[in-house]
């Protein structure tokens, strides 16, 4: 783990550094990133036809349906490496949320910081 930092009302936080993901091979998409407004970073996939992890033909069409796969506790996005390339070759886009807390996503360390209004 990284050295925790603070965030003004949700107090310690820390964020895995992304060499600790390295050894997982067959979880071949790029984390993107989201700040939500009190300054939690959430990381997710977005995989759709035409990307170059391995789950679409370059420049293929999506059939316009999007898929959001989300993960309970204590797990997170990497639960769905098996699922995301069929779901993006029958024409979906992909969204994989490592929700607060888990995987890629910051974990704040006091337990009062998770709270649905936070997290919603």
């Amino acid at each position: 783990m990284s050295e925790p930092f603070h965030l003004d009302g949700i107090g310690e936080v820390l964020r895995t550094p992304e060499d600790r993901f390295a050894a997982i091979t067959d979880y071949p998409w790029e984390p993107r990133h989201l700040t939500l407004e009190c300054g939690l970073r959430m990381a997710y996939v977005d995989a759709a036809p035409g990307d170059d992890a391995g789950s679409g033909t370059a420049g293929e069409a999506g059939n316009g349906e999007t898929v959001l796969l989300l993960h309970g506790e204590p797990m997170w996005g990497y639960l769905y490496r098996t699922m995301i390339p069929p779901l993006v070759a029958a024409g979906c886009r992909v969204i994989v949320p490592d929700l607060i807390g888990f995987g890629r996503s910051d974990k704040p360390v006091d337990q009062q910081a998770y709270t649905y209004s936070r997290h919603v």
